[in-house]
């Protein structure tokens, strides 16, 4: 069986140079970070740098506040609790943006891995979540993780989101009754 030649393209034209000058080139070469110092709005925040987005935090925090004592949760089960699935990093920004000596059980939103997340900076805090989890009750195994079979949080569906029993029994007596074959 013969190929068949694929049909010869015309050839792009060839884009020319612009001479610029050597101070450009050098500018160039060191990086745009040195070239110009970063530059900053009136607020002090990086121009060019996402804001966070604060207004979805009510709705994590609510979330984190109905963990009970003894259990944990996974960032990225809060996120899909919260009605924002695969924001999981959203709920880090959120904890990280909790006020001191709030009341928020922060310490019970723990990794996927069933880890206490490493923070961004050393600190006092370093080990205070682990020793408030222990002292509700959550052990750690030998390479500090969490159990999430056995510590996760498994909350049950809310009110609003399914009818009341006696509601539930009056749709049924509604229905058809089903015809067999």
């Amino acid at each position: 069986m013969k190929r068949r030649a694929a049909p010869k393209r015309a050839a792009a034209p060839r884009k020319t140079k612009t001479r610029q000058p050597a101070a450009a080139v050098k500018t160039r070469q060191r990086g745009a970070a040195e070239a110009e110092p970063a530059r900053e709005s009136a607020t002090g925040r990086r121009l060019g740098a996402k804001r966070l987005s604060t207004s979805l935090w009510p709705q994590i925090y609510a979330v984190v506040a109905r963990v009970p004592r003894g259990r944990v949760v996974t960032y990225g089960q809060v996120a899909a609790l919260a009605g924002l699935p695969r924001q999981a990093r959203l709920v880090g920004y959120a904890m990280h943006g909790l006020p001191d000596g709030s009341t928020l059980p922060w310490h019970r939103v723990i990794n996927a891995q069933g880890k206490v997340s490493v923070r961004s900076f050393a600190g006092p805090s370093e080990g205070l979540q682990r020793h408030l989890l222990e002292e509700e009750g959550v052990t750690f195994d030998e390479k500090e993780r969490v159990s999430l079979k056995k510590f996760r949080w498994k909350p049950r569906a809310s009110a609003t989101s399914r009818p009341a029993p006696e509601q539930r029994s009056k749709s049924r007596a509604k229905r058809a009754p089903r015809r067999r074959r």
